[in-house]
């Protein structure tokens, strides 16, 4: 059996299903990998800039399809309702906005607009609460940002309660209770520029992202490619099968008698 399995004929057959097998099974592991990405989000289409009026509005809910849309906001901002936000790293994207080594903060400044309404703008990021770039512009400035949802109210900041003046989200609902003046936009605004100038770190903000579609075809695919492969297998068991019966009935064969001269 052994020398049988060991033919010139039957190894080539080895080789060519080691190999068929290591192929097709790297061909449906690639398809596999084009499905399970065609389902990761991607980078939505990134129109000019609006006037944040076009997208906000006094105690109405930002819609999802708006989140991270660049906006333009044309107003004075209210210099002693600056708010810090706590434990902030310069990266909207950072888990969960907290520090990964030491303190920063948000610099959270109401901006008032020509309507007389307010949005919450991240002017920038500082490190301490006494750097000077925490100072409010008097002038009229133009802001250029994206726009973000309120934040959930249940973080919990390190070191026990704020001190007066720091807050540790970015909450509508909590702000509304700050500014007790103001009427206040939903959402808030992460500043990218500004005229005249910050001179805070910019807060880094992602553009927006669409939820991508998967591409069933390519699982198919890839369970098409297994199929072949475990086809080759059967069809392999059988070929050796054949040849191995073959070689037992011909070793089971009685010696033809010898002939008498």
């Amino acid at each position: 059996m052994l020398r049988t399995l060991l033919s010139p004929r039957l190894v080539a057959l080895h080789l060519l299903v080691v190999g068929v097998l290591i192929s097709f099974t790297l061909l449906g592991r690639w398809q596999l990998g084009v499905f399970e990405a065609s389902g990761e989000p991607k980078l939505a289409a990134d129109p000019p800039p609006v006037a944040v009026s076009q997208l906000t509005d006094v105690g109405r809910h930002i819609g999802t399809d708006v989140l991270g849309r660049r906006v333009t906001a044309l107003g004075t901002y209210d210099a002693p309702a600056q708010l810090l936000v706590a434990d902030r790293e310069p990266d909207v994207s950072a888990p969960g906005g907290r520090a990964a080594s030491g303190r920063g903060f948000w610099l959270l400044t109401p901006l008032r607009l020509a309507d007389g309404t307010v949005v919450a703008v991240v002017r920038g990021w500082v490190a301490s609460a006494a750097d000077p770039a925490a100072a409010v512009p008097a002038e009229t400035v133009t802001v250029t940002g994206r726009l973000r949802p309120s934040e959930q109210t249940d973080a919990v900041v390190r070191g026990g309660p704020l001190p007066q003046g720091q807050v540790a989200t970015v909450s509508t609902a909590e702000l509304i209770n700050v500014w007790t003046d103001a009427k206040l936009r939903d959402g808030f605004v992460v500043a990218t520029t500004q005229d005249p100038p910050s001179t805070a770190k910019p807060v880094a903000v992602p553009p927006p992202t669409e939820g991508g579609g998967f591409t069933w075809r390519n699982l198919a695919y890839a369970a098409q490619w297994w199929i072949f492969a475990a086809f080759a297998v059967f069809m392999w068991f059988h070929f050796v099968r054949d040849a191995v019966r073959g070689e037992r009935s011909r070793a089971e064969e009685p010696a033809e008698p010898a002939v008498r001269t």
